[in-house]
């Protein structure tokens, strides 16, 4: 699946900045507004905003191809007021992009409310679209893609949507909407408490792959977590999704429930999902007479007064699940406050099938998890695959480090350097270490004589690394 993501993003976004042209917006500089430089940037420029309160500036429309825009320093906050609410005549929301190949990256949008109700943070009207570490809170709509755009692809990674929608027009504004495109790749986001039966996560788009997000909702009266209402394919793989209590819609996951109008066949996958229901009825899965429903390793856990399972497809695979209303049975490590990593006890440990297979290219197995931060965390590799979202992971953070087997990795986290003591020093000729991409960053011989090998770390910059021993990992943290 990362490879696939990989070649998406650079077919799709790869700019020409040879000749771009960088402008600098801050309260400092000479630009103190993105809407004074919208008419002046040209096709592959980048705008970098620095990290400050923008309040009340009017809609920004973007309207050249290539544009890079980008949070400098920390990340700025746009937060749209009466220039917007009152603008009657093109009242969309705080940018609308209707230039192709746009990157939109660590800026936070809040409070863009419209006269038609649907103040999006980001409205796309344009092709191809990556917005990575933004947050988007208290407006009528996250992100909104209009129209139909045959062969747009809107790529979300990293983001965070709070408490979007519109109680003057309830249930028709949501966290994120997207409509009529080729494909939406929804990937370690966070969608959470969609307020007036608005979605965590509605689109339109003829492929959705939703992977390693939290979908949830615990305090106000949203509709389903994931409505995806006119088919294609989607797959659904290591999310976390929550039901919560005041929900409007009882059902969790929709997939073509206004019409199939997309290009068939219609199939959907959830694999090593855990999806919880906290409302005393309901049901996880509503459909329409589709193709194939394609579900393995998952936890359902909650009421499904409503029949787990609304609508039979075509063709029914699945196996390996945990379906209980007793949400307290899967042993998580701490149920109240929405940690779903599973204790040594959980009966999902070892109970997951081995599965294999892509669809359009990505893959069914889950590699990652979701953890809330702006980096993949690769998912824990064991002998036996776990039902649910997370692997069980038997190693056990301690103040002088880390340890694994024989191993252990300090100090954790790092700055300089990290220590790595192997008990049994001819299990262990190579020192290996990865960042969160796969990558090989460090590889430090060993002799067997060594037990305790000082390896230098001061060039990597700050994050999650891995040291590998044979198939295994162990994470560390560098931090500067």
């Amino acid at each position: 699946m990362k490879i696939s993501f990989q070649i998406i993003l650079l077919l799709t976004f790869a700019n020409n900045f040879s000749f771009a042209e960088t402008w600098n917006v801050g309260p400092n500089r000479t630009y103190k507004f993105c809407s004074e430089i919208m008419n002046l940037v040209e096709d592959g420029d980048v705008i970098k905003i620095d990290s400050a309160l923008y309040e009340n500036d009017k809609q920004v429309t973007w309207t050249k191809n290539n544009l890079s825009i980008r949070g400098a320093n920390g990340k700025p906050i746009l937060k749209a007021g009466t220039l917007i609410a009152n603008d009657h005549s093109n009242g969309k929301g705080i940018f609308v992009i209707l230039g192709n190949n746009t990157l939109v990256e660590n800026i936070e949008f809040s409070n863009s409310k419209v006269p038609d109700h649907n103040g999006a943070g980001i409205k796309l009207e344009g092709a191809n679209l990556l917005v990575r570490n933004c947050t988007f809170s208290n407006n009528e709509m996250g992100i909104l893609q209009g129209g139909t755009i045959a062969n747009c692809r809107v790529n979300i990674e990293f983001c965070k949507f709070m408490n979007n929608g519109s109680v003057d027009n309830p249930g028709y504004q949501h966290n994120v909407y997207i409509n009529h495109i080729d494909t939406l790749y929804f990937r370690c986001n966070e969608t959470l408490d969609a307020i007036a039966q608005g979605h965590e996560l509605k689109s339109r788009a003829s492929n959705n792959f939703i992977y390693y997000n939290r979908i949830s909702n615990l305090s106000s009266e949203d509709s389903r977590n994931i409505d995806l209402p006119n088919g294609g394919t989607a797959v659904i793989v290591g999310n976390i999704i929550e039901q919560g209590p005041n929900s409007a819609n009882s059902n969790i996951i929709g997939f073509g429930m206004e019409g199939l109008e997309n290009p068939g066949p219609h199939n959907l996958y959830i694999c090593n999902n855990t999806i919880v229901n906290r409302k005393n009825k309901g049901s996880f899965i509503q459909i329409a007479d589709i193709d194939t429903l394609y579900y393995k390793n998952n936890f359902f856990l909650g009421a499904k007064t409503g029949g787990f399972l609304i609508v039979a497809p075509a063709t029914l695979d699945s196996s390996n699940n945990i379906v209980n209303d007793d949400i307290t049975i899967a042993n998580f490590k701490d149920l109240p406050n929405s940690d779903f990593h599973l204790l040594a006890n959980s009966p999902g440990r070892d109970a997951g099938t081995v599965i294999d297979g892509f669809v359009k290219g990505n893959i069914l197995k889950p590699f990652n998890e979701f953890d809330g931060g702006n980096t993949p965390l690769l998912r824990y590799k064991d002998d036996k695959i776990d039902i649910g979202a997370y692997e069980f992971n038997p190693n056990v953070s301690v103040n002088e480090g880390i340890h694994f087997g024989d191993i252990t990795i300090f100090p954790n986290p790092a700055s300089d350097y990290i220590a790595v003591r192997n008990m049994h020093v001819s299990s262990l000729q190579e020192i290996q270490i990865y960042d969160v991409m796969g990558m090989k960053v460090i590889s430090v011989e060993t002799q067997n004589s060594v037990s305790l090998q000082k390896i230098d770390v001061s060039a990597l910059p700050t994050g999650v690394y891995f040291l590998r021993k044979g198939d295994q990992r162990m994470k560390f943290m560098i931090v500067k």
